[in-house]
């Protein structure tokens, strides 16, 4: 079974920035806890982040729901250029209220110079077709409140031009 939920913005910053921000900049600066979520401390085996194929394992602190440590692993499935991300967060080290992965979507359109739509959007995949109505609820409800305070974390990290950490 799956859930999606999907944000929309305007960024006023260089196209470049807009779509190189969420994935190339220090993740922890991104995710930086809400909640159940705990926040990301750092990634390992992300030699090669942000080309199609590869991955990283995802560390957190210690909060409700998690012990800290590894929590999960991201994949980069695609990316076009300015244009497009889509990424897997699977792997997950804590039961995550029976859902299996996360594929999360990051489209940037110029509508002009410096104004850049932002399409962020996540379907999260459940192999417990019980738990399909909280899966959902939590999906409409707290992940998309989540995704807006990522939202705006990248916006700033954008406009104060973050350095990339990978290519």
């Amino acid at each position: 079974m799956i859930s999606k939920t999907k944000v929309t913005t305007i960024y006023h910053c260089s196209l470049e920035r807009a779509f190189k921000t969420p994935m190339l900049c220090d993740v922890s600066k991104v995710h930086t806890g809400y909640g159940l979520m705990p926040k990301v401390t750092h990634c390992t085996d992300d030699e090669n982040w942000g080309k199609p194929g590869y991955s990283k394992k995802v560390f957190v602190a210690p909060s409700a729901t998690q012990k800290g440590g590894w929590a999960s692993s991201d994949k980069v499935i695609e990316r076009i250029e300015n244009q497009y991300w889509k990424i897997e967060v699977s792997d997950f080290q804590s039961w995550m209220l029976g859902f299996s992965k996360f594929v999360g979507e990051w489209k940037t359109t110029e509508l002009e110079p410096n104004k850049i739509l932002i399409e962020y959007s996540y379907t999260l995949h459940s192999d417990i077709d019980m738990l399909y109505p909280l899966n959902w609820i939590f999906t409409k409800t707290f992940w998309n409140i989540y995704m807006k305070r990522v939202l705006a974390n990248i916006r700033k990290m954008a406009y104060n031009n973050e350095p990339y950490l990978y290519k």
